[in-house]
């Protein structure tokens, strides 16, 4: 109708594939750098963050409570969150590290 069916058929050639698949390998590097790298960067972190914490650190868990690191087990953790007042938290459920003192500076 609009295109030769000669012209139409120089078009389907094996470089017609290799162009049709580029920009689907471009979006997947991009999404690799942008997305995926970064977020298993973040994860080897936190698992270091994790295995590095020993009794006494000052930490903040997932749901906001800043405690301090009572007795640390293979996959819990005993966190003081008051005097006397203990709790049992999954490794997961600490987000990160306090530096020294900060526990005093909040009045606990």
């Amino acid at each position: 109708m609009f295109i030769a069916p000669a012209h139409a058929a120089s078009l389907a050639g094996p470089d017609s594939f290799l162009i049709q698949l580029a920009p689907m390998i471009v979006i997947g590097v991009l999404f690799w750098f942008l997305l995926i790298r970064p977020q298993q960067k973040r994860a080897k972190e936190h698992a270091a963050l994790l295995a590095a914490l020993k009794k006494g650190d000052e930490v903040v868990t997932t749901s906001g409570m800043l405690a301090r690191v009572v007795k640390v087990d293979e996959t819990y953790y005993v966190l003081e969150i008051a005097n006397g007042v203990n709790i049992t938290v999954q490794r997961g459920a600490v987000a990160g590290k306090l530096e020294e003192g900060t526990l005093k500076k909040a009045g606990l």
